[in-house]
């Protein structure tokens, strides 16, 4: 189809499923004829429509699946032909067909269904990543989602978990998905807060998700498993807060926390097709794909640690003044002081003796500065065993330096190219490595890597537990969303310092849904605990220990889960992409 150019009207629906299917249904088709009497041309409905996701055993969830073409999914493709509209439904599915380890013949998926505006099944995509009992008695996806063209733009399907990792989204951004639509049966507060709108932040595309409200439990079971979990029978309840996001991560349409709603927005599907970031650079462009191969290769466990991780250290992120000679004395300074407070990591900013991490274009030698540079600030680490990260330019090299006081442990340089740095920066992409602390195995991140979700993975599953995280924002998104995120979906400390900004994200010890907990459920998922940057020092703990900690529902593997079979689209090359643009000649 061609697609029609300009805005669109698209819609997020959330309400209440049950056991029972005909109201089920009913409640769907009340979603549909409220988007379409609001003008919208889509509307993305919840996870699970046809039955609550709570299954006796694999032949309930066989008996309650959908069937192609049966009376719930015909009702809701006549409901799309008959309103001429776009309707993204949720349910579970049974196709014919061997799956791995069932002996029914059947497959059963979570499946996503995109319906067109004359009622055609228009594409289908099963979830790749399953949720905690999802795993008993559904099968995952054995084929990537497709990106869909229509009229409207170009759809990319998932689903719930599917979001809290990077890899799905990633995948069908990658493909040129400009809108991603996204079903939900969550209680997580933190999917509205975060796993939702990172996802359109970091692909430049937008987001349509909607969630459930109501019980997420059984009637019958709802006060047993409130009580033996020690939580609200709230806290079980869908989360709803079902919204639309635009390409820089703002929210531009909320649904609310409780009540069924139906929410819409005028979107411009186009407008994800610009990966340009402030300075130029194409962030699609800027990816390394050949870097990345083991995100796409089947799980090995990494190297082990050759001691006991400490279950608390402190870090500090150190935000010097000035620039030049004046910076660096007052750097040296906050070293020392942070030393001195016990701190065992300590992050200062992407090239901090320059203005904002931007070395001047008319600077003949930008590695004039780090003369004596690096001596200094190692010397404030004399007696202690802290750890300092730092860049510099190196050789013409954008180069993270972590120090210990006898000088650098680790030298790794930006893998990835922007066009900040490009009138001086020469590129010299390497496989990531790291360094093993007395506490913790630190991962090293230079500059604009801390915009890439491939950098982070890439580094847990080295078996890295922090991050130290040495960066320039340059969009709002990068600090508020992309570092929690990093720290969340790969179960990593991160210790950020930027120009002006920065934040200290320690994994918590309450973690997960039920499984992996010391507590009750706290209505966070998967997000790390935030101390922002407040001053030129700000310390606070990180927890190494947690980092071995991944199951974040009973096994649902937030790194060794991902879907790496179908992750493909993450290796290879990107044809056309925008391009980085070219070093500027240097004046003298």
């Amino acid at each position: 189809m061609a697609r029609v150019a300009g805005s669109v009207r698209v819609a997020a629906a959330q309400f209440a499923v049950g056991e029972d299917k005909e109201s089920n249904l009913a409640a769907v088709l009340r979603a549909v004829d409220e988007a379409a009497s609001r003008g919208a041309a889509l509307v993305v409905l919840p996870e699970f429509c046809n039955h609550l996701s709570w299954y006796r055993d694999r032949a309930h969830a066989l008996r309650e699946a959908c069937r192609p073409e049966d009376p719930f999914l015909t009702a809701v493709a006549q409901a799309a032909g008959r309103h001429g509209l776009f309707v993204k439904l949720h349910v579970t599915l049974a196709t014919e067909g061997a799956a791995p380890d069932r002996d029914d013949g059947m497959r059963i998926t979570a499946a996503s269904l995109l319906f067109g505006p004359d009622g055609t099944l228009l594409g289908r995509a099963d979830k790749q990543t399953l949720m905690g009992s999802e795993n008993d008695h559904l099968d995952p996806a054995d084929t990537e989602g497709p990106v869909i063209e229509t009229p409207l733009g170009r759809f990319g399907l998932y689903s719930c978990m599917e979001g809290v990792v990077n890899e799905v989204c990633r995948g069908l951004a990658l493909r040129g998905a400009q809108v991603l639509l996204n079903s939900l049966n969550s209680f997580a507060l933190d999917e509205a807060s975060l796993h939702i709108p990172v996802r359109a932040a970091e692909n430049k595309v937008w987001v349509v998700a909607a969630n459930k409200i109501g019980p997420l439990v059984p009637d019958d079971h709802l006060a047993a498993v409130s009580a033996g979990l020690g939580v609200p029978p709230e806290a079980l309840h869908g989360a709803g807060e079902s919204q639309i996001v635009r390409p820089d991560g703002t929210v531009v349409a909320r649904a609310p926390r409780t009540r069924e709603a139906v929410v819409v927005a005028d979107i411009e599907p186009a407008a994800a097709d610009d990966k340009r970031r402030p300075d130029g650079t194409g962030l699609f462009a800027a990816r390394r794909p050949w870097l990345y191969g083991p995100i796409a290769s089947e799980p090995r466990p990494p190297a082990p640690f050759p001691a006991e991780r400490a279950a608390s250290v402190t870090a500090a992120v150190l935000r010097p003044a000035g620039q030049g000679e004046a910076a660096l004395r007052e750097a040296v300074a906050l070293v020392s002081r942070a030393a001195g407070t016990g701190a065992r990591l300590i992050v200062l900013p992407e090239l901090f003796l320059w203005p904002d991490g931007v070395v001047p274009g008319d600077d003949p030698d930008p590695s004039s500065l780090t003369t004596g540079a690096v001596d200094a600030l190692a010397g404030a680490l004399r007696g202690t065993d802290a750890l300092l990260a730092c860049t510099f330019p190196e050789a013409g090299v954008h180069t993270g330096l972590l120090l210990g006081a006898g000088g650098p442990v680790l030298r790794v340089p930006q893998l990835h190219p922007c066009a900040r740095h490009c009138g001086w920066a020469v590129e010299k992409p390497a496989p990531p490595s790291t360094h093993d602390a007395p506490w913790g195995r630190v991962a090293l991140v230079v500059g604009d890597d801390a915009l890439h979700p491939e950098t982070f993975r890439l580094a847990a599953l080295a078996g890295a537990d922090t991050a130290a995280v040495c960066y320039t924002g340059a969009e709002p998104w990068e600090h508020t969303l992309g570092l929690p995120e990093r720290s969340a979906e790969n179960r990593i400390n991160v210790v950020a310092a930027g120009h002006g900004q920065g934040a200290i994200h320690a994994l918590p010890v309450n973690f997960g849904l039920w499984q992996s907990r010391d507590g009750g459920f706290t209505g966070r998922i998967s997000h790390p605990l935030t101390t922002p940057a407040a001053g030129p020092l700000t310390v606070s703990a990180i927890h190494p220990d947690q980092a071995v900690r991944r199951l974040v529902s009973r096994r649902t593997d937030l790194v060794d889960g991902r879907p790496w079979r179908l992750a493909g689209a993450l290796t290879a090359p990107d044809p056309g992409a925008a391009t980085v643009p070219e070093p500027r000649p240097r004046t003298s």
